[in-house]
């Protein structure tokens, strides 16, 4: 029997020291003295032998049947904690995490049986709310509890090196079995769901900048475009974050906000204060304030166009026309609705007059300075030579349009052209006078 109590006590260091290794820490050791332990005991012959069958069976199928044995036939045996790291040397996550509440329901601070849970919960193939909900207890006891938990066999230095690896198994699990319903919906792309989610998510946890940008992505993903600007503001935040902090990691925060630069120019156009204003504003709060409101391109150009209206009615009028001339259909467009048609007042600088002086033609530049675009006919020659260079303005009524070259024919009245300033046309010069002939005698 010395050498089966020797046995146990492997086994039951095996326990504990398989717990700390679960956490991530490969470093361990026992006191060699300090405070003696309650012996423990086999009831009798027969659970020493189902014992020796689950040590020295090589087969996982047998040893675990020899394991089940044990278990049902001696229900409150001292080896308790060897049982659970058995089930979990066989990769019985199930099985650890049934055993395991059975062992915390007689002792709620059992260390094997907290951090045994704790590390199989992932292991289990859909886990059941009750699972998973005892797996967060677990864990989030170990960190209510980390310093109380010290088996009183384990040394000050292992437990120090132990201690981190236990913490964050348990703050692993329990971030895993928070963001479990997040990454389910957006594993099967079920965007609308993915976005509940992570928008508790990133409420639940503003520091968290991967969050942030992952419920911009789903946002992206379910393409409503009403839902775009709130997409960005969540991956505006994510990049403004400080890696630091919880923000993006560095290697990848390059590539999120290279990425964020070219959603918010298609959406928005080119505004690089406009974008850094936004990662600003991002950082104030985890979810973009009611109302918020994100200009699209096509705002912005509509906007910029009736502020253009506005200030410079003429020129858009007549930018209005020449789009619809230089379109596919620019000569149906003429011959149906502007041939013949009353034309308000239009402004334009004067390029040419044909002929120099006294013309009855200026060929006039409305889209700039220099290039002639509509050509004024008058009902009379000007009395002067025009100037060119100068602005003026008229009224007129459409009669021609050639396409290429472009230009637009206006007949109009010479009263009805305003502004031309003039000089007088040069004198010209004298005829020579007519050379007077010899007259021939009669004979």
């Amino acid at each position: 029997m010395d050498r089966f109590s020797r046995a146990l006590k492997a086994v039951a260091a095996i326990g504990v020291a398989g717990a700390f290794l679960c956490a991530g820490t490969a470093n361990y050791a026992y006191a060699q003295g300090g405070q003696a332990q309650p012996q423990k005991k086999v009831k009798d012959q027969g659970e020493y032998d189902l014992y020796n069958n689950v040590v020295k069976e090589t087969d996982p199928a047998k040893k675990l049947q020899y394991l089940n044995q044990w278990v049902d036939k001696y229900p409150e045996t001292d080896f308790q904690d060897e049982q659970l790291q058995f089930y979990n040397q066989l990769n019985q996550p199930a099985k650890v995490l049934e055993f395991g509440q059975k062992m915390l329901a007689k002792d709620p601070k059992n260390l094997t049986a907290l951090t045994l849970i704790t590390a199989n919960i992932q292991k289990v193939p859909n886990a059941s709310p009750e699972q998973l909900a005892n797996a967060q207890k677990a864990a989030q006891t170990l960190l209510d509890n980390l310093d109380s938990l010290k088996p009183a066999t384990v040394t000050d230095d292992a437990w120090k090196q132990a201690r981190p690896g236990v913490e964050n198994l348990a703050k692993g699990t329990i971030m895993w079995i928070t963001t479990k319903p997040a990454m389910e919906a957006l594993e099967k792309k079920n965007y609308p769901v993915a976005e509940q989610e992570f928008t508790k998510l990133v409420q639940q946890f503003p520091e968290n900048g991967q969050f942030s940008y992952q419920l911009g992505s789903v946002l992206i993903s379910e393409r409503n475009p009403e839902k775009f600007p709130q997409a960005i503001y969540q991956i505006a935040r994510a990049v403004a974050m400080d890696p630091t902090k919880g923000g993006l990691p560095a290697q990848n925060r390059a590539q999120v906000d290279a990425y964020l630069n070219k959603i918010y120019t298609q959406y928005h156009g080119a505004d690089d204060a406009g974008l850094a204003e936004l990662k600003q504003a991002a950082l104030t709060a985890p979810v973009a304030p009611a109302g918020f409101k994100l200009k699209t391109a096509a705002e912005i150009a509509a906007e910029k166009e009736e502020e253009f209206k506005t200030k410079n009615p003429q020129l858009a009028l007549w930018m209005g026309i020449k789009k619809q001339l230089t379109d596919t259909g620019g000569e149906a467009y003429f011959d149906s609705s502007l041939k013949n048609a009353a034309v308000p007042k239009l402004k334009g600088t004067l390029v040419e007059a044909k002929p120099a002086c006294r013309p009855k033609e200026l060929v006039v530049a409305l889209s700039d300075a220099t290039h002639g675009e509509i050509t004024l006919k008058l009902d009379m020659p000007l009395k002067g030579k025009p100037e060119t260079g100068a602005e003026i303005q008229w009224e007129g009524v459409p009669s021609a349009f050639t396409k290429d070259p472009f230009n637009l024919t206006m007949d109009t009245e010479q009263e009805k052209v305003e502004n031309v300033k003039q000089e007088a046309c040069a004198a010209a010069p004298p005829r020579p006078a007519a050379k007077k002939g010899v007259a021939k005698k009669k004979a």
